[in-house]
């Protein structure tokens, strides 16, 4: 087990936004959504169904721990919505993003007097309502009602799936478990909505019963009219009141728009010729969403990537200081030494602004996230390794250039069986060496542990082609090879029809440093000490050395391998 360090610590706090408050408080509530419509679904069976597993679900969700944490995620969600809704400058019409806050801020209105006929009725007048007095009330009130609550359901559930891709969008299981994601997201409504409707069947059957009448309609399950009144009361007062913070946020949203008027314009300047003049107090990504500039932005806006940064022209010193989550992101992908670097959904100017982006967006607006967010690019925690060939242009000063491509093709094909068959996927042939990706498909202790399995399945292969080619050699294939693990931007780079996918960031730059490092300190491996920490295996008895990248202030701790054959016990110690 790899111990968090304060450093670790304190990065993860700097981590945790507003955004990441509200995102939790959403999963709680979600939760209490599915536990909630599967209960309904039952009515599908029967209402004696219905009932018993609305005393699990109460017993659960009235535990007092978990009650205090849920109308607390309650509260917090419906503030920070409220506060979202002033907060947000700008929303694209086209797309997604505005469904969910109108969604997510009609939810509360809906609810409340089912909120309070449900919770309150117990507190204050003893009252025992269950599934045979509720749906009686809604289905013996009319269509309009049935047809409300059906419409809850859904607004409700919508709002919550919503959330749930675009956090999820961004994980690395995301592609592969769509389909079965997209089937759970159908299937609980519709089985919550036709419970719904065969349990309100059976309960206007039974109640023209006056022996059920008697059982389920008393002043013991559904109270007396005054009592009702009260409910009815403290209901609209609760309706009052949110209605009241609403129109306090918009107020104060167009009060705020009065005042950025007042405060001035600034300039920004796109680098590609394109400048336009937006009021102080906007964001870059929020600027390039009003006058529909092009700038790309997986997520959205949320900083929860850093596809939409920007690199300042000219001096930043200026500039306002990055809050918390965007040095976070940036820290993240090795760009925080750099003052120039900046996120744009982040960076609010307050003086002319000049800049280019590294991340050309695919699309002509800034919402073109939101068609194939993959093809822009993913954060994603990698193991980069390089691999390269030693001696192979000395080879073909003295080799026909059929005979050098033979060998070198080789070659390469004793390193891609090698990283295939560790779980690896080979990504780019540069001459004579490659780059190998690890983590597509796995966790980053298994990826660190498969990459270290392929090094030494690299260096048993190239010892059999060696063999194997003795004839032809006058000495064995040298080879080098660096590894290094840690956050990258994967995605289809490239242009028009020359697209390839491939990773670009600090990780793979520091790998392919550690494989040309190899030839200076006589190894045929050297694996930076970040891999041997997640990978969870002990490798003391590797000579450790503290070597200076270029490009990185700091200098790294690495491990130098003269055998890489070695490497295949230390990456069977962490399964």
């Amino acid at each position: 087990m790899i111990e968090a360090t304060p450093t670790a610590r304190g990065a993860a706090l700097r981590g945790f936004s507003v955004r990441q408050l509200r995102l939790a408080c959403g999963v709680v509530l979600f939760s209490y959504l599915v536990s909630h419509f599967l209960n309904h679904a039952l009515g599908n069976i029967s209402l004696t169904a219905m009932a018993s597993g609305m005393m699990i679900h109460t017993r659960f969700w009235q535990y007092p721990p978990v009650a205090m944490t849920f109308y607390a995620a309650a509260a917090i969600h419906a503030g920070l919505g409220i506060w979202a809704l002033y907060e947000r400058r700008q929303f694209h019409r086209k797309a997604i993003e505005p469904l969910q806050p109108i969604l997510g801020l009609s939810i509360p209105a809906l609810i409340i007097a089912h909120a309070v006929n449900m919770r309150l009725s117990g507190v204050l007048f003893e009252q025992e309502r269950g599934y045979q007095q509720v749906l009686y009330g809604y289905w013996g009130a009319g269509p309009l009602k049935i047809w409300l609550t059906h419409l809850t359901v859904l607004i409700a559930w919508t709002h919550g799936c919503i959330g749930l891709y675009f956090w999820l969008r961004l994980k690395p299981f995301f592609r592969s478990a769509a389909p079965a994601l997209l089937a759970v997201a159908v299937l609980i409504p519709t089985l919550a909505l036709l419970g719904l409707y065969q349990g309100g069947r059976t309960v206007m059957r039974d109640s023209a019963a006056p022996e059920w009448q008697k059982q389920n309609l008393s002043i013991g399950e559904v109270g007396t009219p005054e009592q009702q009144d009260v409910l009815d009361d403290i209901a609209n007062g609760l309706m009052l009141g949110y209605g009241v913070l609403l129109g306090l946020a918009v107020t104060a949203r167009g009060g705020r728009a009065l005042l950025d008027r007042r405060g001035g314009m600034v300039s920004l300047s796109y680098g590609n010729g394109r400048t336009i003049r937006v009021p102080k107090g906007l964001s870059v990504l929020e600027a390039s969403l009003r006058h529909q500039m092009p700038h790309a932005s997986v997520c959205g806006g949320r900083a929860r990537c850093s596809t939409c940064r920007i690199r300042v022209i000219g001096n930043s010193s200026a500039l306002p200081a990055p809050s918390p989550r965007e040095s976070f992101v940036l820290d993240r992908v090795g760009a925080s030494a750099d003052p120039s670097i900046r996120l744009a959904c982040q960076l609010r100017p307050t003086a002319d602004l000049a800049f280019f982006q590294p991340f050309l967006p695919h699309a002509a607006s800034a919402n073109a996230h939101a068609a194939n967010p993959a093809r822009i690019g993913q954060e994603r925690y990698l193991v980069s390794m390089f691999i390269d060939m030693r001696g192979s242009t000395r080879m073909a000063e003295k080799r026909l250039p059929f005979d050098t491509v033979f060998i070198v093709n080789r070659f390469l094909g004793a390193v891609s069986q090698a990283v295939i068959a560790s779980g690896g996927q080979p990504n780019q042939f540069v001459g004579d060496g490659m780059l190998a990706l690890f983590g597509l498909g796995a966790d980053p202790a298994t990826a660190c542990r498969q990459a270290l399995q392929a090094a030494a399945m690299i260096a048993t292969n190239i010892g059999e082609l060696s063999q194997f080619l003795k004839d032809d050699l006058p000495e064995p294939i040298g080879f080098g090879i660096g590894i290094h693990a840690g956050e990258v931007i994967v995605g289809d780079i490239g242009y028009h029809d020359h697209m390839v996918f491939t990773a670009l960031g600090d990780a793979v730059n520091v790998a392919a440093r550690l494989q040309d490092m190899t030839k200076s300190m006589a190894c045929e491996a050297i694996v930076s000490a970040t891999v041997f920490e997640t990978a969870g295996v002990a490798a003391d008895a590797l000579p450790a050395h503290d070597v200076t990248i270029r490009g990185r202030v700091a200098p790294m701790m690495v491990r130098a391998i003269a055998d890489a054959r070695g490497l295949a016990g230390l990456a069977t110690q962490g399964d």
